[in-house]
């Protein structure tokens, strides 16, 4: 039986004016704030916080993912070269972001929103933003599918695709890794609409820790290395460099919901003032 072959080969570019383009990766990036603004404002609008509030918010989350993310490629992907060649951190136009970094630059930003600029707790804040960030993730994932780039392994099965440069199908691990980030957003988005004022600050934390970064986890083990750096910590340890940094995140994840838990048993066991 032939198998069915899907040949893949999109223009990255949905048009071009002179030197400019607009790709279909900035595209999705840009959906993925726009998308994720509303969201937030909605959740805000539903506990009573000012609209205001979300303005700020969304500038300490724009800076803080888009520098966690390029600092997170050069760090954590390909940290000799641009030791080498510092000045390239900064030529973000051409490419190289990391899911992992970008996380951990929202994260540290939020915490510098908390103190200068939110009327919440800290883990209040991450528990309502972590919802739009899994449908991010989605986004950046299909914005990966049409630079047809971290893509799997040569597979057998009929879904796989043939991308530009490759003669044998490959898993589309693109749209693996966009669906279960979809299901993470859905199970995050309804239990915060059934169940969120009844949730301790940090339950949808460190579940969205656990749920997404065991996505990217088990996907992995279907995707090709990105670099010569992935090859060599791969034949060291097993595994690659996005996997070795889903670990903390997933142990975060695991840590936060007991924190959160054990909050709540204190609250409930508190002696009630007379």
């Amino acid at each position: 039986m032939e198998l069915l072959k899907i040949l893949w080969d999109p223009n990255p570019e949905i048009f071009r004016i002179g030197q400019l383009s607009v790709r279909w990766y900035g595209l999705f990036w840009a959906l993925s704030f726009y998308i994720g603004y509303e969201i937030i404002s909605r959740i805000y609008k539903r506990d009573g916080v000012s609209r205001k509030e979300v303005d700020k918010l969304f500038i300490y989350m724009a800076i803080g993912s888009i520098l966690g993310a390029r600092l997170g490629h050069c760090f954590f992907y390909d940290f000799n070269y641009y030791m080498s060649n510092p000045a390239e951190i900064l030529m973000i136009w051409r490419g190289g972001l990391a899911s992992h970094g970008g996380a951990i630059g929202i994260v540290l930003a939020l915490y510098y929103f908390r103190k200068k600029a939110s009327s919440k707790s800290y883990l209040w804040v991450l528990d309502r933003v972590v919802i739009p960030v899994a449908l991010a993730a989605f986004f950046i994932r299909m914005g990966n599918l049409m630079n047809s780039e971290i893509y799997g392994h040569a597979t057998s099965l009929n879904w796989g695709f043939i991308f530009p440069g490759e003669e044998n199908p490959k898993h589309p691990t693109q749209i693996y890794e966009g669906l279960g980030y979809i299901l993470v957003f859905a199970t995050l988005l309804i239990l915060y609409l059934k169940k969120g004022k009844k949730l301790p600050d940090g339950f949808i934390t460190g579940l969205f820790a656990i749920l997404l970064f065991t996505v990217r986890f088990l996907v992995e083990f279907v995707k090709e290395p990105q670099n010569s750096f992935d090859v060599s910590v791969i034949q060291t340890l097993g595994i690659n460099m996005g996997q070795i940094l889903s670990i903390p995140a997933i142990i975060a994840g695991i840590l936060i919901l007991r924190y959160s838990f054990k909050k709540r048993s204190e609250n409930i066991n508190k002696p009630s003032k007379v």
